[in-house]
């Protein structure tokens, strides 16, 4: 059995962001990810926004690591030369709607320490975007977009050159908790079965997260919260985006509404959507492109029939379900769950992205009993 100090599992953005963040820190690591790439599953199905932080209740790991993870992201693009863009976004009351959601966004806004958002009316919200209808808007300067896979490579390269080894197409088939640690199980592609135990072990495998833990012997199941997944389909935008922002309608329950995001290459896609789903499935049902159209047209209505396709999906897991309040980040450590050097990762969609950096500080803080 190889004794290693600490083993993550999971190689998308998170998991590659905490591994590096442990390697700056001292400790010997271990990514084990089952797929034979990094980044292929929620990291690199999502709208690659860097969110500036609104709409997440003030107080909770989504609003303060969302807030933090921004500033340490921007600083990082800039440093490494990732590719970026602060475009803004603006969040659009759309007649009915009332005002004064704007308004109560603005306030939870603030309260989570963003205080650079702008209420404009509607003619100062055309004036920027001509081809929006809106009855207000609230104007954030700090949101903007990236290239992840650009991203996840320089995460990858700053964890390798820390010393991180990477064990592709290998998957945790079980763990023991010990009183020194933590046996771990893998399996790699072939079958083979090895052994060893590790002094820590970070559980960010994403939508395996619940699965993982759940083969953790001696670990308190009652801490495994539920899963639920949803998710969200992508339509692209045939010809040139009207748009030089990102346009967002006031939220709907789970999740941000049917938005208008843009590439690095002035590319424009729309979603997610919110469908709720037994099990992961990435197909884009071209027939929910109807409610696409609709849904667009309320802040764009020169949106022009057959100017849709269907782009591709994300599966979004989550810790509340239909009807249920937006449920916050949970990560688990050893003073929570009392099952040794653990930490889990449950429930790290949006803003799992733009936090990925203060999520991976956060984790290192709770190994050390911070």
């Amino acid at each position: 059995m190889h004794d290693i100090d600490c083993v993550v599992a999971g190689a998308g953005v998170v998991g590659l962001a905490v591994a590096r963040a442990l390697a700056l820190a001292g400790r010997e690591v271990l990514v084990v990810e089952k797929a034979g790439a990094i980044g292929t599953v929620t990291s690199s199905r999502n709208s690659e926004v860097i969110h500036a932080g609104l709409y997440y209740a003030p107080g909770t790991l989504k609003a303060r690591l969302c807030v933090e993870g921004r500033r340490l992201l921007y600083a990082y693009c800039r440093e490494r030369g990732i590719g970026h863009r602060r475009t803004g976004k603006l969040i659009v009351a759309v007649e009915p709607d009332p005002l004064d959601g704007l308004e109560a966004i603005r306030a939870n806004a603030l309260e989570c320490g963003v205080d650079d958002l702008e209420l404009l009316s509607a003619a100062q919200a055309n004036i920027l975007e001509p081809a929006l209808r809106c009855s207000g808007a609230l104007m954030s300067p700090s949101t903007g977009i990236i290239d992840s896979q650009a991203l996840m490579l320089s995460l990858r390269g700053d964890a390798e050159s820390a010393g991180v080894s990477f064990a592709l197409l290998t998957e945790i088939a079980g763990a023991t908790v010990l009183a020194d640690g933590i046996e771990i199980t893998t399996r790699d592609g072939d079958g083979e079965m090895f052994a060893l135990k590790a002094g820590a072990f970070v559980n960010a495998a994403g939508l395996d997260a619940q699965a993982l833990a759940q083969r953790i012997d001696g670990f308190p199941k009652h801490h495994v919260p539920p899963l639920w997944l949803a998710r969200g389909n992508y339509f692209s935008l045939a010809g040139r985006s009207p748009f030089s922002r990102l346009i967002y309608p006031v939220p709907v329950n789970g999740g941000l509404g049917v938005h208008l995001t843009l590439d690095l290459g002035g590319s424009a896609r729309f979603g997610p959507d919110v469908e709720w789903v037994d099990h992961v499935d990435y197909t884009v049902d071209p027939g929910r492109g109807g409610v696409f159209y609709d849904e667009i047209r309320r802040y764009w209505p020169g949106l022009e029939d057959g100017a849709l396709q269907p782009a591709y999906a994300g599966v979004r897991p989550k810790l509340s379900g239909p009807a249920q309040p937006a449920a916050d980040f949970v990560v688990q450590g050893p003073a929570v769950h009392g099952a040794g050097q653990i930490v889990n990762l449950f429930g790290i969609e949006s803003p799992g992205l733009t936090a990925s950096l203060a999520i991976a500080d956060h984790v290192v803080g709770l190994l050390d009993g911070k």
